[in-house]
């Protein structure tokens, strides 16, 4: 049976993130490590308002780093560059159950000294050599989440759900799910409109909620008609109306039994989930962009008054509208 669980992520009260560090090994997944340079390796747009970091990628012994897909990567830094790293990056890599205690190591220090640390993919493993994943909920790729659970048994592995942060430790699930847990990062500690100006620049879904589950039963396909691409993109337009399975089911021109099947298959997620994160989505944004009422935000975008907003927004975000906007408004 398939668990979908709501993410609830980690409100953050420390400084934004200045320095970005990834540790890579031989054997380094590519697209893994280009993922994270696309989110953390651009230079500054002033036109979006998106920020620079200061990007460094770290291994242990620094050189020729042997890659699995034809090529190698030259890295000149060594781990103590990432020392004072406001967020530490454990790239994936092909041989995954041979980890580096040195890296173990540094991921712990950086830990202890009030970083935060992201495994995505099979990085996790790396990440359960430090310790850092006992007691705490992870994940991992599907494919390996089994093994995560073997070889760490103090660790709370979840196998349906794209990302998790627990307590400044982030695990993402496999290939393009680091992305969106990147864009959890970013969206926590800038806010919505950097975080969707950073997925609009790389071409992807700005938000894919951390409990929507990894493997989807029926993928999209390539035909919008053989979709529910329409009925979702028109539901993202009319957020402010009522929407119901029965009323979406219609506009689908399928029974709401078959929509509701349909539409978890698609998307990994119930339509009212959906539709509540597609909702706080966008109250975000309106929290950040406007200095409009907490009440006319809550009716436009469909959760008809205050106190139905402040329920979800503070179950889901761990902070009011009001301290969001606090922190985040232009």
């Amino acid at each position: 049976m398939t668990l979908y669980v709501d993410f609830l992520p980690q409100w953050r009260e420390t400084v934004l993130m200045q320095k970005v560090a990834v540790a890579v090994q031989d054997g380094v997944e590519p697209f893994g490590l280009g993922a994270m340079c696309e989110v953390w390796a651009e230079p500054e747009h002033p036109e979006d308002g998106t920020p620079a970091f200061d990007f460094v990628v770290v291994t242990p012994r620094p050189g020729r780093i042997a890659g699995p897909s034809g090529f190698d990567l030259h890295v000149e830094h060594g781990l103590d560059e990432a020392e004072d790293a406001d967020l530490l990056i454990l790239s994936p890599k092909r041989d995954f159950l041979e980890p580096s205690p040195e890296v173990a190591a540094l991921a712990q220090r950086v830990y202890d000294r009030g970083g935060y640390v992201f495994a995505h993919c099979t990085g996790a493993f790396q990440l359960g050599e430090s310790g850092l994943l006992d007691g705490r909920r992870c994940t991992t790729h599907w494919r390996h989440v089994e093994e995560l659970a073997r070889r760490f048994p103090a660790a709370r592995v979840d196998p349906d759900v794209l990302y998790v942060e627990e307590d400044r430790v982030v695990t993402g699930a496999g290939a393009a799910a680091g992305l969106d847990a990147a864009l959890h990062l970013l969206r926590g500690e800038f806010g919505a409109r950097v975080a969707a100006a950073t997925a609009r620049r790389i071409v992807v879904p700005p938000h894919r909620d951390g409990g929507q589950a990894q493997y989807i039963a029926r993928p999209m396909a390539l035909c919008e008609a053989d979709t529910l691409t329409p009925v979702l993109v028109w539901a993202q337009e009319n957020l402010g109306d009522d929407h119901t399975v029965e009323s979406l089911a219609a506009r689908a021109l399928l029974s709401p039994r078959t929509f509701a099947r349909r539409f978890r298959d698609e998307t990994g997620t119930t339509p009212h989930a959906w539709l509540t994160r597609q909702r706080l989505q966008a109250a975000e944004e309106l929290l950040e962009r406007t200095d409009r009422s907490v009440e006319w935000i809550a009716r436009e975008v469909g959760f008809g008054n205050a106190a139905t907003l402040r329920h979800h927004f503070t179950r889901d975000r761990g902070v009011s509208p009001q301290q969001y906007r606090r922190t985040f408004a232009c």
